[in-house]
This record gives C-alpha cells, sequence and structure tokens, in this order.
C-alpha cells in the first residue's frame, strides 16, 4: 500500500493504527490551520479610497512553466502599456537566472483590469529578459510575436481549451472519497448535481474574472475526470492567444486560492482508466475560414504530418503519460486526422467536412503546455519559418 501524501511530506504510518485514523487526525490538526484566504475580512479595506495611486499587479511565467507576480504602485494610471515603467526581479529564485547574476527585467506586454481590487488597478502581463538586453531562455513568447507578426497577413486565429483538475490540501481530486475512488467515468462530463461535479463555485467565479478582465474566455463544461473541468478561450488573432490564455491561467490560479483549492494542469492527474487532460487547439487562417478553404486544410495538415515530432517535443510535459491512443487521443508515436475522430491527432469537425471550410483542432497539446509554443510552432508550419 502506497502511503498517503500531505503537503509537508509523506505521513509514517504508526504500527498498529489504521491507516484511516491517521488521516482523519491530520485532517483535523490540519483544520485549524487552512490555506483559505479570509476575503470577507479584506473586503472593507479593499473599499478604502487609494489617494490617486494605482496598483499595478506585474505577471511573468517562471522557469517551470507556471506564474509568478508581485505588485508596485503607480501615481497615475498609464494610458497604454508603453507608460508602464520596466521593472526587476530576482531569477535565481523562479529557475531563470543564476544567484551570481540574478536581475531579470520585466518588460510589460499587455494590460487587463484587475477584478481582485477593482477600481483602476491593472493586471499587467510581462516579457522576461537578461540584464544583457536579449531574451531570458523561458521567454517563448518573444520569438511568438515575431512569428505572428512576420504571418499577420494571414490572419491567424486560434482558440484553446483549457482541461484542468481540482485536488484539495491533501492532493486529492476535489471531492473525491478518502482512500478509494468515485463510480467510474460517464456521468460527469457536463454533468449536474451532487455527486457528479464539483467546485462549481470556484469556476464560476474564474469565469467571472476573465469577463472582468476582458478575458476572451467563450464557455466552460465540466468534463470527463470528476473534479476535472474545461474553460475555453478565442477565437483570438496571432500573440493576443497566448497572452490571453497565460492570464487566464493566473486568474484560475488565483481565484482557487481563496477557496483553498489546487489547480493541477498535469496532463495525467490520475493514473488508471481515467481521461487525461489536454489544451486542445483550434486553427484558421483567412484562407481556410473562406470558400473553399478546405483545401488550406489539408495542405496544413500535410505539413503538420512531417513534423510531427518536433510539435509534440514542445506540447507539454508528460504528455506520453497521457497519448496513449486511449481516452479520447491518438497515439504519441504516430500522427493521424480524420473527421470528427476524437482518437486522431488532428479532428476535422464534421460541420467544416461539410460546409467546405473552417477550422480544424489540435488534440495533441498536453494541458500544461505553453501556448506561446504552441501557437508559435503552428504558425511556422503552416506559414513558413522567420528565414523563408
Amino acid at each position: 500500500m502506497k502511503p498517503p501524501s500531505w503537503p509537508g511530506g509523506v505521513v509514517t504510518l504508526e504500527l498498529g493504527r489504521r491507516p484511516e485514523i491517521l488521516i482523519a487526525e491530520r485532517e483535523r490538526a490540519m483544520a485549524g490551520s487552512t490555506t483559505v484566504s479570509y476575503t470577507e475580512n479584506l473586503r472593507k479595506y479593499l473599499d478604502l479610497p487609494q489617494n490617486g495611486s494605482i496598483q499595478a499587479e506585474y505577471i511573468w511565467i517562471d522557469g517551470n512553466n507556471g506564474v509568478r507576480c508581485k505588485t508596485r504602485t503607480l501615481t497615475k494610471k498609464p494610458d497604454n502599456v508603453e507608460e508602464l515603467p520596466e521593472w526587476n526581479f530576482d531569477g535565481s529564485s523562479t529557475g531563470q537566472a543564476p544567484g551570481e547574476d540574478s536581475d531579470i527585467y520585466l518588460r510589460p506586454v499587455a494590460v487587463y483590469p484587475d477584478p481582485f481590487r477593482r477600481g483602476d488597478n491593472i493586471l499587467v502581463l510581462c516579457e522576461c529578459w537578461n540584464s544583457d538586453g536579449v531574451p531570458n531562455k523561458f521567454n517563448y513568447r518573444h520569438d511568438c510575436a515575431k512569428l505572428m507578426e512576420a504571418h499577420k497577413d494571414q490572419v491567424p486565429w486560434f482558440g484553446l481549451e483549457q482541461e484542468y483538475t481540482l485536488f484539495d490540501e491533501l492532493d486529492q481530486p476535489f471531492g473525491w472519497p478518502r482512500g478509494g475512488f468515485p463510480g467510474p467515468q460517464g456521468p460527469y462530463y457536463c454533468g449536474v448535481g451532487t455527486g457528479k461535479v464539483y467546485c462549481r463555485d470556484i469556476v464560476e467565479a474564474h469565469y467571472r474574472a476573465c469577463l472582468y478582465a476582458g478575458i476572451k474566455i467563450s464557455g466552460i463544461n465540466a468534463e470527463v475526470l470528476p473534479s476535472q473541468w474545461e474553460y475555453q478561450v478565442g477565437p483570438c488573432e496571432g500573440i493576443e492567444m497566448g497572452d490571453q490564455l497565460w492570464m487566464s491561467r493566473f486568474l484560475l490560479h488565483r481565484v482557487a486560492e481563496e477557496f483553498g483549492v489546487k489547480i493541477s494542469f498535469h496532463p495525467k492527474p490520475i493514473k488508471g482508466d481515467w481521461n487525461g487532460s489536454g489544451l486542445h487547439t483550434n486553427v484558421s487562417t483567412a484562407a481556410m475560414r473562406a470558400p473553399g478553404g478546405m483545401k488550406y486544410i489539408e495542405d496544413a495538415i500535410e505539413k503538420l504530418a512531417k513534423r510531427h515530432k518536433e510539435h509534440i517535443a514542445v506540447y507539454g510535459d508528460d504528455n506520453t503519460m497521457r497519448l496513449t491512443g486511449k481516452h479520447e487521443t491518438g497515439n504519441i508515436e504516430q500522427f493521424s486526422y480524420g473527421v470528427a475522430d476524437r482518437g486522431s491527432s488532428i479532428r476535422i469537425p464534421r460541420s467544416v467536412a461539410k460546409e467546405g471550410y473552417g477550422y480544424f483542432e489540435d488534440r495533441r497539446p498536453a494541458s500544461n503546455a505553453c501556448p506561446y509554443q504552441i501557437t508559435g510552432i503552428m504558425i511556422e508550419t503552416i506559414c513558413g519559418s522567420l528565414e523563408q
């Protein structure tokens, strides 16, 4: 029997004591030190006047494919992103720089209204740059933006379907029975009712936070694995796709923080006969969206087939655990496509096949993949590299 996992490490089972009793005792001990934020106590302070100052939350992607943030005070509301000052942080603490040369610079690239502080306060998405004036090695946005600019005449649109799973403080899917499993997959997808869906309050809060911030969130649904959900962002044009998806992830973590719930983007959060989590990527160009566009969709798929391994290399960590050819996935070693086939690498929606134009869906990216890497290599493959 594998010992249960705890936030502080692995529990040592005491001789002669049943594991379920120890778990119950740990739960009672943790009840007095919950990580849930006391938002109601905070609210009265958020109503205090700011005397003309603005709080700007600077947000960036770290060296472990996660989000970080810190706040600074501005003396006036900026009219555009160019007016925002550059800032810096300790890159040795985020996996982005060595300790002897740790300063990493934050260059603002996009601004959004802050749904937590509200008023004139803002969220600021930033790129990371080294002190020598070159992009940090984890700054995937920089090259992606250049590709999008080079091919902007093709008007690339994207829509990303972000799947994720909610875990409790004991690192178990929220709502699952202690030490056991819920019933098999079936009633949970787009489910309604107790025992079928979990954490709808968090999902709804995140939805509203995205709308307030101007994120182009286009929908939500409960997924196949209980306590797994999906939201969709898009359609977005060019570099805006990566910006909006990363900001939506920040908002999801930030909302869940107030409920004491953890967000997992792991592509196989639960081993066994359970669906994994993906970041299905819907793609089109202006030519694909026009009558007769199927020809351009087929041309794109032919190009994608030739670079399958290169795409898989940047489509997320631990994706081998998910792309097994089962649970509505294709096999990671083989490229495939089909109409309405959710077991293929590329799916052409049936409506697109019928009308003869529209878009296609790349089902290979894992839920933890970087949207800048996904959209960047997609445009490089179907539209051409910067050197061409």
